[in-house]
């Protein structure tokens, strides 16, 4: 079922103001505040995605769990945006496995600093581990010293519109994640010199007075093509003038609704078959060019497949043998 949600705006989140976009008997998608943590044991953290999960839906939490709830995936604190929640092992494990599988489809709205020039292109910068000191809570691409480890990465970028924010020049993106690397869209935006406006973090140094009042990073369509049911969530767009007045567009490179309409009608695989992912490079998102084939799947390490069994052991029926 999916459910009208109002957009977030300048206002902070509150432990009253969940947005639930999608619901079923098995998930709920709930469209998270910015500066808002998944959950957390921190006695300081007084607003959590876990919290307000237990204040709206008090029958549903589930005490086997460590936080009541089995998030399906991440986000990051300061990103907003479509977040799956499992609401039994069954669930979870079935949308693990999608996940797994790379079968899930993700898009994200962004405002970038500059003018994007092409309006689309696929960055494909190895991202790794930073240890640099002072930097190792961050991640780099392959060839920054300090790098660790560097593993592929593919982002797919489509510019939206050119604009002003606050009176800088910036672009208004889609990206899409074709590998699911910590910090992955932050840093391949960094990378290119078009940082996410408000990453205080991969972003261009200034003043606390210069920065917007978040990171302009929203998690917009999410579909899982689970065994039972497609859980598919696409949230309202919150970088508008109407809800924010420092950003003022001037010029549509690429409508959004048209991109919507091609994530929408993107075929599911078939996870019997091994078929295309949903909108991977076989079925791209309009605009010149094609990106290059995503990095060949490698075969499951023993550490991997034990660190699967782990997860599955917690959240699922039975792992898969």
């Amino acid at each position: 079922m999916h459910l009208p949600c109002i957009a977030a705006t300048m206002e902070p989140g509150s432990v009253e103001n969940l947005c639930v976009v999608y619901r079923s008997r098995d998930f709920l998608v709930v469209n998270k505040h910015w500066d808002v943590r998944i959950d957390s044991k921190a006695w300081w953290e007084t607003l959590t995605l876990q919290k307000q999960l237990r204040h709206r839906f008090p029958e549903l939490a589930d005490p086997d769990t460590c936080y009541g709830f089995r998030f399906c995936h991440q986000l990051d604190f300061s990103t907003s945006g479509a977040l799956c929640v499992a609401l039994n092992k069954a669930a979870a494990g079935s949308a693990y496995r999608c996940f797994k599988d790379r079968r899930v489809t993700k898009a994200y709205l962004a405002l970038v600093r500059g003018h994007v020039q092409e309006s689309r292109m696929t960055i494909s910068y190895a991202i790794g581990k930073n240890s640099t000191e002072g930097r190792t809570h961050t991640m780099c691409i392959e060839g920054t010293q300090g790098c660790e480890n560097p593993k592929p990465s593919l982002t797919e970028l489509v510019v939206l519109e050119h604009g002003l924010y606050a009176g800088d020049p910036v672009s208004k993106v889609l990206l899409q994640p074709l590998t699911g690397r910590t910090h992955q869209l932050r840093v391949h935006c960094s990378a290119l010199g078009h940082p996410i406006v408000g990453d205080q973090t991969y972003g261009q140094a200034s003043s606390q007075e210069d920065q917007p009042f978040r990171m302009m990073l929203h998690a917009f369509y999410l579909r899982i093509p689970t065994c039972t049911e497609c859980v598919e969530a696409c949230t309202l767009d919150p970088f508008v003038p109407t809800l924010d007045a420092c950003w003022s567009p001037h010029t549509l490179v690429q409508p959004l609704d048209k991109l919507v309409q091609v994530l929408r009608a993107a075929p599911d695989p078939d996870p019997t078959e091994g078929g295309p992912r949903p909108c991977s490079p076989s079925t791209p998102l309009p605009g010149p060019g094609r990106p290059p084939p995503p990095p060949a799947k490698l075969p499951e390490t023993e550490a991997q497949r034990a660190s699967s069994l782990k997860w599955l052991s917690e959240w699922t029926l039975e792992p898969d043998n």
